[in-house]
This record gives C-alpha cells, structure tokens and sequence, in this order.
C-alpha cells in the first residue's frame, strides 16, 4: 500500500467522521426546549428592519442575501409609505435601513427626509463603495448628516488584501476613500452626534475574535495608517445562507462549520436573539422575524405577514421561526445586526 492510497483513506475516514458527528447534531428547536426558550417568543418591538431592494453596486462572496448589480427587487414607495403608516402606529424607536445597497433605491432620499420627520433612530447599512460610486452618491454624507442617520458599514479588516478578497478588487481603496469622506462631514468623532460604526464578518468558516480585541486593533490601525476613525466594530457571525452556504458546500467545510456553530451553542446569546426586538421587512413588505429568515424565504407565523396590515398586538403573540441556520446567531459571544450579544 502506497503512501497516496494511505493519505487518501485517512482523509476518507476523517470526512465520514464529520459527516457522523454532523448528523448528530441536535435539532436548534430541541436545544432551545433544553434552555427553556422554546418556543421563543418576541419582546417589545425597538427596531424595524427594512430591506429596500437586493439591487447593489458590489456583490461580496459572503453576502447572505445575494445582492448585486442585475437584481431587481426593489422596495415601491407604496410599500415605503405602509413603512411610515406602522410607525407612526406603533412605539418603534430605531429604523434599520438595509439592502443591497439601500441608498440605491430611487425613494431613498425621500424616505429617509420623512423618518427624519419623526422621532425615531436612523440607521444605514451603508457598503461603503456606494459613496464613492459617482457625484450623485458622493453628496450622500452630507445628506445623511442633515438628516441625523446613523451609519454602520461593512469593513471585514483593516488590510486591503482581506477586503478585495471578500468583497471584491479595489474594495478596499474605495472604502477608505468613503470612511474619510464621513470623517470629513464630522461622522466619528467625539464631539459630535454622528455615529459611524464598522462591522467586521470572518473571512472563512469560523468564527469572529472577541469583539473588544478586533475594535482596538481596527481603532488603532486605521487611524494610524489612514488617519480614519469611528465609534464602535460590530463582529457579525456569518450564517449559512445565500452565498456563504454555497462557498461551504463548494469547499467542503458546511458540515465542519455547522459543528463549529453549534458546539458554541451560547444560551445567554439565545436569550438576547435579535428576532426578540427586531421586525424585518422584506423589499415587496413581507414580514419576517429576521432577514436571514427573509433570504430562507420563512415569515413570520402570524394571521397577518404583510407591512400593510402591521400590529404590534397581534405581533407580540407570535412564535418567533427558527432553524438550524440560528445556531450562527447563538454560538460564543452571539450575534446580531449590532454585533455582539454577550
């Protein structure tokens, strides 16, 4: 027997001993019957998530919810203002813009001129490279200083090798190019009001450093490189769904990742899930307990699953959908759309 043949059935029995240990993972709902969560159930409402399109200038290897040039879901501005009729219904205080790249929805501009109308928090998940695109987009961290937004974007590292690499050539010279434009309107900085927060996501299948250690290497390395600051990093857990389930299962790591998610099993994360406080609207008004949920295509279990017909009441007595794919949320430090969650 040859040292080929020999490697090759190790590596046989070492897939077959992965595969076991995936198969014996435990059903999310019965771990969650273990901690006492099930079924899991809403808190009061804080934030409304609102996908305004999958349409984006980018599409990043990770990207859970396929975004990218030739999409065409875009939310309506009829669906927009069911959006305003439920919060000016209803006692949510921050409103998470999300995409795709939201700020290309047509309506964008109107839509955030109108939240700015009321008294709730604005957030936008901003790719960075958006700002930088062309003129239109570059007078963007203006508008959205006037406006009292909120900014988080997505920056998975500090070096430009990591970042083209995940999100695509010449990424990273764009978003450093972008994050010194908001430096610039006064996003960052200590004396002002205009918060600008980073969120870092793996490269791989594993799972993120500790949140604290990642924001004082970022903090550092890009103030002293680029003379860049921000306010808060944000670790996300990347879930195995859309693009990143497909580079899994292309590289052969889905079930090795899984095993990884779900022997971190945190019950403290459990309990602080952002489908607890968190109400996400799909771009056709579709309502869904997260926006994974919304790329898994899973509403939420309610007689009503349309904007149109939102009721916090009725809401609040609903089952929260779960799967497999919640142990990325659940797993170490836990996370969540504002990082982590212990």
């Amino acid at each position: 027997m040859n040292q080929i043949t020999i490697d090759t059935k190790r590596i046989e029995l070492k897939k077959t001993k992965v595969i076991k240990r995936f198969n014996e993972i435990q059903d999310f709902t019965n771990k969650l019957q273990e901690t006492g969560l099930f079924p899991l159930k809403p808190v009061e409402l804080d934030i409304l998530q609102i996908n305004l399109g999958y349409l984006c200038n980018q599409a990043c290897t990770h990207c859970h919810v396929n975004a990218g040039p030739s999409r065409k879901e875009i939310m309506t501005k009829e669906t927009l203002q069911w959006c305003l009729v439920a919060i000016d219904n209803n006692t949510i205080k921050t409103i998470d813009l999300t995409g795709g790249a939201p700020e290309m929805n047509p309506n964008f501009e109107w839509f955030v001129k109108e939240l700015n109308k009321r008294s709730v928090e604005i957030i936008v998940r901003s790719n960075l490279t958006i700002l930088v695109s062309n003129n239109k987009f570059r007078k963007f961290p203006e508008f959205l200083k006037q406006n009292n937004v909120q900014i988080i974007s997505s920056m998975p590292c500090y070096t430009q090798q990591n970042v083209d690499k995940q999100r695509g050539s010449g990424v990273f010279e764009k978003s450093i190019e972008a994050l010194k434009l908001l430096n610039e309107v006064g996003y960052g900085k200590n004396n002002t009001d205009l918060k600008l927060h980073l969120v870092y996501n793996p490269g791989g299948a594993f799972l993120p450093g500790t949140q604290s250690g990642l924001q004082a290497d970022y903090k550092k390395i890009l103030l002293e490189k680029f003379g860049i600051i921000f306010n808060n990093l944000y670790t996300i857990t990347n879930l195995p769904v859309n693009r990143f389930l497909d580079y899994l299962k292309k590289t052969g790591k889905y079930e090795s990742y899984m095993i990884t998610l779900a022997n971190a099993f945190n019950p403290s994360a459990a309990m602080g899930v952002m489908c607890r406080n968190t109400l996400s609207v799909g771009w056709d008004g579709i309502l869904y307990d997260c926006d994974f949920n919304q790329m898994l295509d899973l509403p939420i279990e309610a007689e009503y699953k349309h904007i149109k017909d939102f009721n916090t009441f009725a809401l609040q007595k609903r089952n929260i959908v779960t799967g497999q794919h919640c142990y990325g949320c659940t797993a170490g430090e836990g996370s969540s759309c504002q990082g982590t969650i212990v």
